[in-house]
């Protein structure tokens, strides 16, 4: 499902990767873990094909990162942690705005997840705070399903005994 082999990011003199090297097989779970600037961010940015690696490859869903299309993007639920989203628009608005998009979008879990994470589906997103956000980012990118995250164990993976 996911393969990074050698895989080095350079920007200028700073070196983010340097050499790395796993593979994610279909089906397990995975977590990347480490220091601010150890080069978590970068990894899933080339994975993303949001940055290009300086040397080696990585490969998502049997793609190489450089050329993963729509068809591939489709079946990955990504979450940005400095995501855009248009402020102006509500919650609700922009997961209506999102729907077409994806053939395979489940409106019954969309609902489910809004619910279980207390979006406040009429506030405008610019109105939302980052936490709120977050959770937002993390209800869009689960209603399609995508194969590799079962999105109702995400969903309550993410919510912290504490959250309300």
């Amino acid at each position: 499902m996911i393969r990074i082999e050698n895989l080095w990011k350079r920007f200028g003199r700073f070196e983010a990767l340097r050499g790395l090297s796993f593979d994610v097989p279909e089906g397990s779970a995975f977590a990347m873990i480490g220091a601010n600037g150890a080069g978590k961010t970068t990894t899933i940015k080339v994975l993303m094909n949001i940055l290009e690696p300086t040397r080696g490859s990585a490969a998502l869903l049997g793609v190489d990162s450089r050329r993963i299309s729509a068809r591939e993007l489709a079946q990955i639920g990504y979450v940005s942690e400095n995501q855009d989203m248009p402020s102006r628009l509500t919650v609700e608005e922009y997961t209506t705005y999102l729907r077409p998009f994806y053939p395979t979008w489940d409106r019954d879990l969309e609902a489910s997840i809004a619910q279980q994470l207390r979006l406040p589906l009429k506030r405008k997103i610019g109105d939302l705070s980052h936490g709120m956000r977050m959770k937002m980012a993390l209800m869009c990118a689960l209603p399609y399903r995508p194969p590799a995250v079962d999105p109702r164990r995400a969903v309550q993976r993410s919510r912290s005994p504490g959250t309300r």
